[in-house]
């Protein structure tokens, strides 16, 4: 299947949206199944400032990892060659068709292993020293209960990062009319809730406000943040 036919699905399923039925497992499937095998090519033009979490999170060599929300698994890439002298690595998701692509790139990777299950509940088997969320925070209901839960598999003086988009009192107010409405349709929750609600638990922190291209929406930039904070 080629590029341009594969993008076309892409865009077909961001125009439908999540389904507004079925439980959150099932609208996702839904919603990703028929995107998944571009699902990373796409989202690379979209999702900025993934590498600069990792850079800036920098775990120390034989961390034990957590992503909540990983999906495909392709934030890993980001480690390079550092991958191997992490310690165990968790890719927590709920969206079969994307967890089958992670388990795919990740075969043969003895440290990494990928998990289904809700990332508001699921406690990896001892703290951990980094979990962070790559633009998964905004797609999670839940996303108060998400924050908890990855402060309780920390351990002390652990490490958690964030990245993902948002809107604030300080953006225009055509932004902060404008993006919740467009990422609703597919399933993402714009607020300034999530940042605030960081930077009141995480006094011990660097934060970094930014503005980002959108695929075919070259005149418009959407405001994104990079969140990096230590227990």
């Amino acid at each position: 299947m080629t590029a341009r036919v594969l993008e076309a699905k892409v865009l077909l399923s961001l125009l439908r949206g999540v389904p507004r039925r079925g439980t959150h497992v099932e609208r996702l499937q839904a919603f990703y199944g028929p995107q998944a095998d571009h699902y990373d090519a796409f989202r690379a033009r979209l999702l900025h400032g993934r590498s600069d979490l990792v850079r800036i999170m920098g775990p120390r060599d034989g961390a034990d990892i957590v992503e909540l929300g990983g999906g495909t698994g392709y934030n890993l890439t980001y480690f390079g060659d550092r991958l191997a002298r992490m310690g165990s690595i968790e890719i927590v998701d709920l969206c079969p068709p994307l967890l089958a692509r992670a388990r795919e790139r990740w075969r043969g990777q003895n440290n990494v292993r990928v998990i289904d299950a809700d990332a508001t509940v699921y406690r990896p088997p001892h703290l951990v020293d980094c979990v962070y969320f790559s633009y998964s925070l905004t797609m999670i209901p839940n996303w108060r209960a998400a924050i908890d839960n990855a402060l309780a598999m920390l351990k002390p003086g652990g490490i958690l990062g964030v990245v993902d988009f948002h809107v604030a009192a300080t953006h225009s107010s055509f932004a902060r009319f404008f993006w919740p409405r467009w990422f609703a349709h597919d399933g993402v929750r714009l607020s300034p809730e999530p940042l605030a609600r960081l930077r009141a638990i995480f006094p011990d922190h660097v934060v970094s406000e930014r503005m980002a291209s959108v695929p075919y929406l070259p005149f418009l930039r959407v405001p994104y943040y990079i969140f990096v904070a230590r227990r």
